[in-house]
Order: structure tokens, then sequence, then C-alpha cells
């Protein structure tokens, strides 16, 4: 299975090793060859050496069997040896019959042709952390498998158990019973991982089980998916293949900081550009899959977005930092506590929050249940309030609900902020299909060129609130406007709803 399609997204997470041979390829250098070796520092810290050999029996490799059924079809691997579709009366249609349902002639089929389901093996890596048989390795690892075996250092082989999975880190434990006693490692602080420290990768890659690369941590907090919240890898330039997935990554205390989980290759090869998951992420999730067999997050109910210096300045915030809210679910925890849009969150449980992904990873690591403060900066002035967390759902919904304000009687047309702006009517909302629950002032027209053009703001757009202020008519928008230049303000807050009723902050020149 290919890491990385050139044609594709580089960004792959590596698959399991299936059983392809590696290509072995041999540079002829002739007589230019240097005699001398290379300086101690290029090779790297002697303590490699004894980190290896201290944790190298702790590191497993994984092998599985999954079923894959067969389809009855021309394309694709269920398809192969299907019976050719040939044009009715073709010469070839007799033998071709006779050859297919007769003789069985179709790969991994039975007499009558029919296609049977087939098994196939893959390798991945794993490590134990505790001695009576509790080995982590990634989830992609494992994932279809019908049966689990871990391969010890000295080839003893020995079926396992799955204790449970955490797709959104890509992390999974296992369970085996060991036949004589076993090495278990540590995990470290990766959160002290310093950049250019050196860190040893032991896995399976290529099925050559016990190999040890070196190399640096080149990143940490490193993004790889823009859509996942948990994404904070440590990147490093050991040598990590197919089929190290799910091996750890040693510190030079031979301690795990973190697990090696994808690479970034135009090639299916390493090029350097290796990913761990950091312990720090590992530890709560490990922790969490052994006790519950599976991962629960906590939940604070309200949609976030980021604090851009533009709306810092409408907010006197400075720096920027933070994350802004934009919805308060109804029947989320946010709510009860007081917790409104337009409220910046800068601190949550004592941990800092310098954007809104860092509340996402704080808030799905802390436990259900626990009562928390939240230090936010609401108009200006820091406040804090206190939110005991529910539990995230996959499939639960995120909702913004907004005090309901009257509609004006008399919608009135008005220009503002390159807007044309008027009240919500019966007949507006009919044209632009808004929510009845949507109450604020209606844009009919945006025009070319202006701020609020470039910030994607477009007819059927309602303005709720005006720098942090509920808005009934246009004539409002207009008078708040104009109140912000007068003091010299640059910009403007918008709270803006679609149809739907989602919620989103827009900061707008008001020069």
């Amino acid at each position: 299975m290919s890491i990385a399609r050139p044609s594709l997204s580089p960004v792959s997470r590596r698959a399991p090793y299936s059983g392809l041979r590696p290509l072995l390829t041999a540079l002829c250098l002739g007589a230019a060859v240097a005699t001398f070796s290379a300086p101690a520092a290029a090779r790297g810290p002697d303590g490699i050496a004894d980190v290896a050999e201290k944790v190298i029996d702790s590191v497993v490799n994984i092998s599985t069997t999954s079923t894959i059924e067969a389809k009855n079809s021309d394309k694709g691997e269920g398809g192969r040896g299907a019976m050719p579709q040939l044009p009715p009366g073709s010469p070839f249609e007799e033998f071709f019959d006779d050859f297919f349902k007769n003789r069985g002639g179709r790969p991994g089929g039975d007499k009558n042709g029919g296609l049977q389901p087939r098994k196939t093996n893959s390798l991945g890596s794993g490590f134990i952390i505790d001695t009576s048989g509790v080995v982590v390795t990634n989830n992609h690892v494992i994932d279809g498998a019908d049966e689990i075996n871990v391969i010890m250092n000295d080839g003893t082989k020995i079926k396992a158990e799955l204790v449970g999975v955490d797709k959104k880190t890509d992390l999974a434990v296992l369970k085996f019973t060991p036949v004589k006693p076993v090495v278990a490692v540590k995990f470290g602080d990766s959160e002290k991982l310093r950049l250019g420290e050196w860190v040893i990768a032991i896995g399976n890659p290529f099925s050559l089980g016990g190999s040890v690369t070196a190399g640096i941590v080149s990143a940490r907090n490193r993004e790889i998916s823009n859509n996942s919240p948990y994404d904070s890898y440590i990147q490093t330039d050991a040598s990590i293949n197919r089929g190290n997935s799910g091996g750890p990554l040693f510190n030079l205390e031979g301690e795990v900081v973190g697990v090696n989980t994808l690479i970034i290759s135009p090639t299916g090869g390493s090029i350097g550009l290796g990913f761990a998951v950091p312990s720090k992420t590992v530890v709560g999730v490990i922790e969490q899959l052994r006790e519950y067999k599976e991962v629960r997050r906590g939940w604070l109910g309200v949609r976030i977005q980021p604090v851009t210096d533009e709306i810092a300045e409408s907010l006197n915030i400075k720096p920027a930092r933070g994350a802004l809210i934009a919805g308060v679910d109804d029947k989320g925890p946010a709510k009860p506590a007081g917790l409104e849009p337009g409220d910046v969150v800068i601190k949550f449980d004592g941990r800092d929050v310098k954007e809104p992904k860092d509340l996402s990873r704080i808030v799905a690591g802390t436990a259900v249940g626990k009562a928390v403060n939240v230090l936010i900066i609401r108009k200006g002035k820091e406040e804090t309030k206190q939110v005991t967390l529910g539990r995230l759902e996959d499939d639960k919904p995120v909702q913004a609900s907004i005090k309901a304000t009257p509609e004006a009687e008399k919608p009135a047309t008005q220009k503002a902020l390159g807007l044309d702006l008027t009240g919500l009517s019966k007949d507006l909302r009919s044209k632009y299909k808004i929510k009845d629950s949507v109450k604020g002032v209606i844009v009919t027209g945006v025009d070319a060129g202006s701020d609020a053009a470039e910030k994607r703001l477009a007819a059927g757009d309602v303005i709720v609130e005006v720098a942090q202020e509920a808005v009934t008519n246009a004539a409002d928008v207009k008078k708040r406007v104009d109140a912000l230049k007068k003091d010299g303000k640059k910009s403007v807050l918008l709270l803006v709803s679609n149809a739907e009723g989602e919620l989103r902050f827009v900061a707008l020149s008001v020069q």
C-alpha cells in the first residue's frame, strides 16, 4: 500500500507494511569513495546505542490478518479473475464460460465461479507499557483486523486482544499474555522536548523488525490537517518507513516521547519528514482506553473562531489572542455558566489559550464532569466563569442561541460599511430562506471592492449585533457605526448570522 501518491496530497498516514519485499539499490561510487570516517558529532551522541540496548525488547512487531470480501466485478482487486464481458455469440464465450464456471479458474473462487473472501496480512509496530502485556500502537495498524498477534524481539509470537481504539488520535491499546517476563517502557514529557534534541525511532519497517534509527526533533506542535483540533505532532528527521507505524519515539533517557504515526513523502519512503503523536496526548488517551475501553472527551458547547487583529482592536484586546465565542449551544455546559457570544477565552483550567485550537485541545483533554475556571475578556474587562464540562459526542450538534429582539415595524434601507441594510420582513425571510429564529438587520447588497466584500459578507446575511449590542433596524447600525467613527475607532465588530442561524464575528473597517 502506497504511503503517499505524488498526484494527491503528499500527506498520508503510513499504512502497516503489507508484505512487499523492499527494493535494495546499490550505488557504485568507484575509486572516489572517501576513506575517512565521519566525525562523532555527525553520527550522533554515543548514548544512542545504550538506549537502544535498554529498550529494544520492549518494542514489538504487530502482525494482523484481515478478511477482504471479493467482489464479482471486472475492476479492482476484488474483481481479478472475473469473467470477461464478451459480446453474445462470441467464439470465445463458450471457452471462457467453461474455464471459469466448470474448472473453477477464477482466483479465490469455487467450481461455480463464485468469488470467495480472501485473507490479507500486514505488519506494524508497537511497544509494551506494562509488564502484564499491555501494548500501544496506531489504530490504523490494527483497523479491521480479524486476528492480531504481537511478535517479540526474540521472535516469539503471541495472540493479542484489542482493548480499545481512539480514531481521532489514531491510537490503540492491545493486551496479550506474556509467556515469560517482558520489558516495559515509561513515558517521558514531550512538552520538555527542545528543537534539535536527539530522538530514536525503533520499529518494524518493511518487516525488518528491531530497526533503530536516530534523528532530531525538527519541530513541535506541528499541524498537518486543518480540520482536526487534535493535530499536534512532533516532527523528526529520524528515518520512518512503512511498518514503523505505532512504534515508539524515544528520548536519550529511554523514555517514550511519541508514537510514530505518519510521514510526508512524494515516493512512499522516508525523506526525513516523520511525525509522532506526542506523549502528552498519548498518556491521557491510553489511560482512558485502559479504564473505559473508549475515550471520553470534555465538551464545552460553544462555537469558536480566531481573534484577528481587527477583531482584537474592536474588542480592546492587546495583543490579539484567545478564542472568540461565536455561538453557545442551548443545551451545553457553557450556557448555564454564563458564557456568551462575543466572550474571548484566554485561559481554561489554568492553561493559556492563544488560539482556538488550544481551547479545543484543552477542553477535549479535560475530564468529563470536572468544574473548571474559564478566564474571559468581555467588553474589554477580564471575568472568570466556572463551567462543569459535559461529554463530547461525535454526533452532538452545536447550535448557537441569541436573545430574541423584536423586528422593526417599518423596514427602512440604510447604507453603511459598504452594505445595503434593511429590517427583516416576511418577504425578505421568504426570499433568502431565513429562519424565524434569526433576528437583526438583513444585508440586501454589498459594494464590490469593499472591506465587507473582501470579508465575504453577502446578500441574505443578517447583522445581529454591532459592537456587541443587538440591532433591530438599519438605522441602529448606521448610528452605531457613525458613533464609532467619531470615537476614532478603526474597525467595528459585527455579529453576523446566516439563514440557518449560524453565527460568526466579522470586523470591518470604518474608515
